[in-house]
């Protein structure tokens, strides 16, 4: 077991890649604002534009499914990578004399190096392959019921929050990209499982994991906060965890509202038929 886990820290925290990482702007590669805006942009007007195009003819399911399982296997085994990573490597990276570094970088002392912000780079480029999310609901028959606003929103949206964590070295994202990573992992393994023809039971669950995170998210910032308003300095980054707030806020909005209407509407029709019957 130890030579597991030393073989997986060394590949995972202790590579020169990963340990020798740090993010320059304006050098690193998507380290500027243009290419955020830029990269949003074009996914915004290539998705609205095809999806104005709803007459186009929709792949063939048998010819989709083989590219959306395997869509669906890197981005789980990615998913997994990164919250593996992540973890050992914000552990790694804690000074023994600050042991929420974590949570609260403290200001001014945190440049955006090592292999914390190296897993934060990766997952920020794996938002930009999700964009192949919307482009295989583009290209199935479902395409006018699937696409919706919290979909485009939320892959848009998501690009200029991790270019802010990584820009502004922000506090408390090793916490949020764990556990974001975490639930990609069992989302991605539903639509794995879809693609190969098998519909999980848990397909709900996928949903609710999310909700759960976002609630999550915003109790671990009140500890953050207690920290910074209390502990000389305070965090770094804390206009950039404005805006993640924000856009987590909206988030959980959006999701409860879908949650409402795609299952808590089901249960009520469900109950009315039964009540018909009766």
């Amino acid at each position: 077991m130890d030579t597991l886990y030393t073989t997986i820290h060394c590949w995972l925290v202790d590579h020169p890649i990963i340990s020798q990482y740090e993010w320059k702007p304006n050098k690193t590669p998507g380290a500027s604002l243009i290419f955020v805006a830029a990269t949003v942009a074009v996914y915004l007007t290539l998705t609205l534009s095809l999806h104005k195009f709803s007459n186009l003819p929709a792949v063939p399911s048998a010819a989709l499914r083989p590219i959306t399982a395997a869509h669906s296997l890197i981005l789980c085994l990615l998913s997994l990578v990164m919250a593996v990573g992540e973890t050992l490597s914000a552990i790694h990276q804690t000074p023994p004399d600050h042991r929420i570094w974590p949570i609260c970088f403290p200001a001014g002392e945190t440049p955006p190096r090592g292999p914390t912000f190296f897993w934060a780079h990766v997952f920020y480029f794996s938002k930009i392959l999700e964009f192949g999310d919307t482009l295989l609901i583009l290209l199935s028959g479902s395409r006018s019921r699937r696409l919706s606003f919290l979909h485009v929103y939320h892959h848009a949206a998501v690009v200029v929050m991790c270019y802010v964590w990584l820009a502004e070295a922000q506090s408390l994202f090793p916490v949020a990209l764990v556990t974001n990573s975490t639930v990609h992992v069992v989302m991605y393994a539903y639509y794995l499982a879809a693609a190969m023809g098998y519909r999980p039971w848990w397909k709900r669950l996928v949903t609710d994991f999310q909700i759960v995170q976002f609630v999550f998210s915003f109790v671990i910032s009140g500890w953050m906060l207690y920290y910074h308003f209390n502990n000389g300095s305070g965090c770094q980054g804390i206009w950039g965890w404005c805006f993640n707030a924000v856009f987590n806020a909206s988030l959980l909005a959006l999701f409860v509202n879908f949650h409402l209407n795609n299952y808590a509407g089901k249960r009520r029709m469900g109950q009315d038929n039964k009540d018909k019957s009766s």
